[in-house]
This record gives C-alpha cells, sequence and structure tokens, in this order.
C-alpha cells in the first residue's frame, strides 16, 4: 500500500506525481470502444483532419481518467474509502496521439467525518502534456484540471 492516510495529507502541500503515459491511438480506440462514444474527431483521422485540430483528439474523459490513475500511488492507493465527487473539470487544451501525460495534485482542504473515524480529502489535480509549450511545470501544457474529493481512513481506525 503506497497511498496515504488522512493524517498525512497536508493542505497547501503540492505532490508531483512521479508516473507518466504515453497515449498511443490504441489506447484513444480502446477507451472509446468501452464507453462506446464514437465521435469521429476521435475516432476517424479523415473526419479530424477538417477540423480545426487537423487531426484525431485524444477522449477528455480519457485524459481525466489518466490522470486520475496517476494520482492514485501517491495519493489513496489502498487508504481510500471512496471517491466522493469530481468537480470543476475542464480541458483547456487537446491531447493527441503520442502526448506523454503527468499529472500533479494539490490539497485543497481536509476535515474529519462526524463520527471522527474518517476524513475527507479535497484535492485539484492538473495533467499536462509534455512539449515545452505552455505555461506548466517546465513549460508543459495544461490539458485537464480538476477538483478531486474523497473520503479517507484514518491510520489510527485501520484493524
Amino acid at each position: 500500500m503506497t497511498g496515504r492516510y488522512y493524517e498525512e495529507f497536508q493542505v497547501g502541500e503540492t505532490i508531483e506525481h512521479g508516473k507518466r503515459r504515453t497515449v498511443s491511438e490504441s489506447d484513444n480506440q480502446t477507451f472509446c470502444d468501452m464507453t462506446m462514444n464514437q465521435q469521429p474527431l476521435h475516432l476517424d483521422a479523415d473526419f479530424a483532419e477538417d477540423t480545426q485540430f487537423g487531426e484525431q483528439l485524444v477522449n477528455g474523459l480519457y485524459t481525466m481518467s489518466l490522470a486520475v490513475g496517476l494520482t492514485i500511488p501517491d495519493t489513496t492507493d489502498g487508504t481510500i474509502v471512496a471517491n466522493l465527487s469530481y468537480d470543476n473539470v475542464e480541458h483547456p487544451n487537446p491531447v493527441f496521439h503520442g502526448d506523454t501525460v503527468y499529472a500533479q495534485t494539490t490539497v485543497t482542504d481536509k476535515h474529519e467525518t462526524s463520527d471522527g473515524e474518517r476524513g475527507i480529502v479535497e484535492m485539484h489535480v492538473e495533467a499536462f502534456k509534455v512539449d515545452e509549450g505552455g505555461d506548466g511545470p517546465d513549460g508543459d501544457t495544461l490539458v485537464c484540471e480538476f477538483d478531486r474529493t474523497a473520503l479517507s481512513l484514518k491510520r489510527e481506525h485501520v484493524e
């Protein structure tokens, strides 16, 4: 187990996640197939070529899901009761096949549950693509951001 218990989260801290993933056409195709999203902008190269982007876009929900997955080992792996919400989702820039994505999480708030046995942790997650063309870390481009709220175990109440 590598996640953090409620007590280990510090409001204001930013966790830079070391894992990254280069998104393939197969990743995008599989996600679209699994979710039955047949948007041609994601799946049809000829269609996408005639759009303002000039090529296929990676499904934004895949980008968000990938960002969540990249954060799990450093935040809630094995220490979560439940994800409570994902809010304020934005996709300010597109992701294309071949882009490498990484994430960082900033803890924005936390408070104990009314019974004192668990805690609610609020986090702001940002996903970037490596390209040195934006205003993120190392000049990378922000591609997705959202707020995540999790119900977390407290170490003292784990059997």
